[in-house]
């Protein structure tokens, strides 16, 4: 995922991303304590994804922020 696909996105849309990337992570947790997770890398894929899609939301918020203390 880019972060440029990401960014023609509604924030709706990201928001409900960013909750099932969630739900992915911690279940992906769980695989690796049980010993059952056969992809270790997407453990890492997931947590980036979740990353970019906070920056990506942060990002459209700073802007009306910093014209309100203004």
């Amino acid at each position: 995922m880019k972060a440029s696909d990401l960014r023609v996105k509604t924030r709706d849309d990201l928001k409900s991303e960013l909750v099932t990337l969630k739900k992915e992570a911690f279940n992906l947790r769980f695989q690796k304590a049980s010993g059952q997770l056969e992809n270790q890398a997407r453990v890492r894929q997931v947590r980036r994804d979740i990353a970019r899609i906070q920056t990506v939301l942060n990002q459209a918020v700073a802007p009306a922020g910093a014209q309100a203390k203004r």
